[in-house]
């Protein structure tokens, strides 16, 4: 049985989050895996107001260990300790395989896993820690840690193809040195929401049952670009004042989310759900997905609304253009421009045949995009490793 140690930096209600808590589950406990994998999580112990997934990972039967000096933020004394502490984990543990996630813990975890003398070292690029958005300062201090982060590993995984053209783009690795595997998410979850279930969602949020509903499931934060996404929704509402808006998430954005919502006279048509884990039965309400990410890896949002049957309208960035192919199941448009946003919603809430041509467009694609594919496709790269070391 191969022993894996997954290192995450937090186990928010995210992406990467979800990923890694999925191929932990999946690994432990599949039919198809079964004896193959004994695996494990360690984790920092802060969460944030996206919520948090260590409830949800423990009740999975994943075996989750919180360690108080892995923090987000860059503290050399807690960084050290982390990596000490990491060390003599994987020393203790005997661990086969570390694959780390996040962009904190794959520095600190490669190189505590290089220095336990780990064999087979793993890392997953959920979007690059550095972006076109920050200075260049800051650029070059992430592309130096992903750097020292690439030295220590043997493999790479990109969610996006993307990912590698912007890794090679600043020195960090070899092409054969990455594998796509896509961010999977788990398909019985999602489509499967009866029209019943909708309705009654709707009369809940206090939403006509015949109101045409564009909806986001996103975090409120920098990455998200929320408040490009408010004066979208608030030109739409302009020119289409039948249409109702819902977002689902929470960050640390959302004051400043109320308060545009506020500026518009919106209050009472773009609704703030807040945290909630019925995220499948909320889509279900929806007419519409819209997402004004700045950068991405892959957001896991698009496979989970291509598979609730929805057209979508999203920035084009990075990973999001690997989801969403413009004019077959949705439409890409650049970012921080609502206007360019607004105008394409506008063209689907006004063209229902070309809503359902985009949304069935987009169930095709889905099964690409299945979180048991993705264990699979990790499970092979695990064996290739183990191959090419024997």
């Amino acid at each position: 049985m191969l022993k894996v140690l997954h290192p995450i930096t937090r186990l928010i209600i995210g992406g990467a989050q979800e990923n890694t808590m999925l191929t932990a589950d999946y690994h432990s406990h599949l039919p198809e895996f079964e004896g193959k994998y004994q695996v494990d999580i360690v984790c920092g112990p802060q969460t944030g107001p996206e919520g948090s997934l260590i409830e949800e990972t423990k009740h999975r039967g994943v075996k989750l260990t919180i360690m108080p000096e892995m923090v987000r933020e860059v503290s050399p004394i807690n960084d050290l300790k982390a990596i000490f502490k990491l060390r003599k984990m994987m020393i203790d543990g005997r661990y086969d395989i570390v694959h780390t996630h996040s962009s904190k813990a794959g520095v600190l975890g490669r190189i505590a896993a290089k220095w336990a003398g780990v064999p087979h070292i793993v890392h997953t690029v959920h979007g690059w820690s550095y972006h076109e958005h920050m200075s260049d300062r800051k650029k070059n201090f992430y592309v130096a840690l992903e750097k020292i982060g690439y030295r220590a590993g043997d493999a790479m995984i990109t969610v996006s193809p993307k990912d590698i053209d912007k890794g090679l783009a600043e020195g960090i690795g070899r092409r054969e040195d990455y594998t796509v595997i896509r961010s999977g998410i788990e398909l019985d979850r999602f489509g499967q929401v009866d029209e019943q279930t909708g309705i009654k969602m709707r009369q809940t949020l206090g939403i006509p049952t015949d109101a045409l509903v564009i909806g986001s499931v996103t975090r409120l934060s920098e990455q998200k670009d929320p408040l490009t996404m408010i004066e979208a929704m608030a030109r739409t509402h302009q020119q289409r004042p039948d249409s109702w808006f819902l977002i689902v998430g929470d960050g640390a954005l959302r004051p400043d989310v109320e308060a545009k919502i506020s500026s518009f006279g919106l209050n009472e048509r773009i609704l703030l759900t807040g945290l909630r884990r019925d995220v499948p039965e909320l889509i279900a309400t929806f007419d519409i997905f819209m997402l004004a990410s700045l950068w991405e890896g892959l957001p896991r949002v698009l496979p989970q609304a291509m598979a609730s049957g929805l057209p979508i309208v999203c920035t084009r960035a990075d990973g999001s253009a690997e989801a969403v192919i413009d004019g077959e199941n949705g439409f890409l448009v650049e970012p921080q421009q609502p206007d360019q946003i607004a105008e394409k919603l506008i063209k689907l809430i006004d063209d229902e045949p070309l809503r359902n041509k985009m949304a069935a467009a987009g169930k095709k694609l889905v099964p690409t995009f299945g979180a048991r594919k993705m264990v699979q496709d990790i499970d092979l790269l695990y064996q290739t490793l183990i191959e090419r070391k024997n």
